[in-house]
């Protein structure tokens, strides 16, 4: 079984940043694909970014140049950097893992952008 722990959300007013961390324990190797998703209030889950073992990255348009996905293979852990917030970023975002055909999701985190 593999746990998700997310971290890093918060209030935060609108242009400015924030970094979200997730690891996956116990420590498991090849973790194929590591990824953010958001849920706003009242809508459906999106996809955020996304982030394969071997870089590839998949990201929705509307975080495109705002927003870096990054991961450490060694300890397991995805990053999402988060630059230039919109309101319209407010939402939970939930940390993502698929691991041999298996995905995996942490609790979520709140992101707030207000002034």
């Amino acid at each position: 079984q593999v746990q998700i722990v997310e971290s890093g959300g918060g209030l935060v007013q609108p242009g400015g940043s924030l970094r979200l961390s997730c690891v996956a324990s116990p420590s498991v190797a090849c973790i194929a694909v590591m990824g953010w998703y958001r849920q706003a209030p009242g809508k459906q889950l999106e996809l955020v970014a996304t982030i394969t073992l071997g870089g590839r990255i998949n990201q929705t348009g509307s975080v495109k140049g705002r927003f870096i996905i990054s991961r450490n293979n060694d300890e397991n852990t995805v990053y999402l950097q988060m630059n230039r917030l919109k309101p319209e970023d407010t939402a939970v975002y939930f940390c993502n893992v698929l691991k041999s055909g298996i995905t995996y999701w942490g609790k979520g985190t709140q992101v707030t952008v207000s002034s």
